[in-house]
């Protein structure tokens, strides 16, 4: 059994762990490549079935590809996708750069304040209906008391304090004091009531093992991490205003492999092409501690 596998296994045991322990669970998907490869594995872990939504947080603001390829595999793949957007702070034009806040405050309501009020039911979310073809309004507010996410230790330092089950209170804010000891493979799944659990399958994969992983499965991966002839592509996806691609001519993930084998891209930070990263004030660190992914 090679390193992929090892990795694999342990993924898809804690997705398995989850689905056994946590009534209503959901898996967030991004679009990028992390979340794509944890949808992968859930088809893998549950025999080409998905049997909990994906929840996909839409700021308006994404690189317009992004969408497209989310619908093709929801239909592709029979998927039960709920996406949630914060209508009220798009009304007020609460955004940036063309409206009333700065990049932090945008981050904190289309992505946070989304992510909390499509979890806990509070704001409109809509669900894909595979027999019309279109996205209607959820008529269910039960909430989600657990969320799969796929977030990696080695992507920033905010996510390398995280564990495989990570508790949140009711209002989904992260105490980074008050995370439980795992040991090898135990892994504490029984909680409080009232607690919001995220959990983390990908937690030890690296940025190499993904893209290995996605090499080998074949998985479909959205274009814009490919280089298509201007000597650049992104290596982390999120909002256009805020996102920014690298130089690479890494056309495929054959040529992305070898790049990062070849220690090009060591001392750059993955998500250095991420603007809210950057900023003063805690940065992501903050967000996430708000229940940013």
């Amino acid at each position: 059994m090679d390193h992929l596998d090892q990795l694999e296994n342990i993924s898809i045991h804690i997705l398995r762990e989850a689905y056994a322990n946590f009534k209503n669970l959901g898996m967030l998907w991004s679009i990028g490549k992390d979340s794509t490869v944890l949808l992968w594995l859930a088809r893998r872990a549950f025999f080409g079935h998905v049997p909990f939504s994906l929840i996909h947080i839409d700021t308006t603001y994404k690189i317009p590809e992004m969408a497209p390829y989310r619908d093709r595999l929801t239909v592709e793949w029979r998927l039960n996708m709920i996406v949630g957007i914060n209508e009220a702070a798009l009304k007020l034009k609460q955004t940036f750069p063309d409206g009333k806040v700065d990049r932090i405050a945008c981050c904190r309501l289309l992505k946070t304040e989304a992510l909390k009020n499509t979890l806990s039911g509070v704001g409109p979310r809509y669900i894909f209906n595979h027999g019309k073809g279109a996205y209607e309004l959820d008529q269910s507010k039960e909430p989600f008391t657990g969320i799969i996410a796929g977030v990696r230790a080695d992507e920033e330092g905010s996510r390398s304090k995280e564990r495989y089950f990570s508790p949140r209170d009711q209002e989904n804010i992260w105490n980074l004091c008050d995370q439980p000891p795992e040991f090898w493979n135990q892994f504490k799944t029984d909680f409080a009531p009232g607690t919001h659990v995220r959990i983390h399958p990908l937690l030890d994969w690296t940025e190499l093992n993904i893209w290995e992983y996605i090499h080998r499965e074949k998985i479909p991966t959205v274009s814009l991490y490919y280089n298509h002839g201007d000597g650049k592509r992104y290596r982390s996806l999120g909002c256009y205003p805020c996102t920014f691609p690298i130089d690479s001519d890494s056309r495929n993930t054959a040529e992305i492999i070898e790049e990062l084998r070849s220690g090009k891209l060591s001392n750059i930070a993955e998500r250095s092409g991420r603007a809210q990263d950057k900023d003063d004030g805690g940065g992501l660190e903050t967000l996430r501690r708000d229940g940013y992914m």
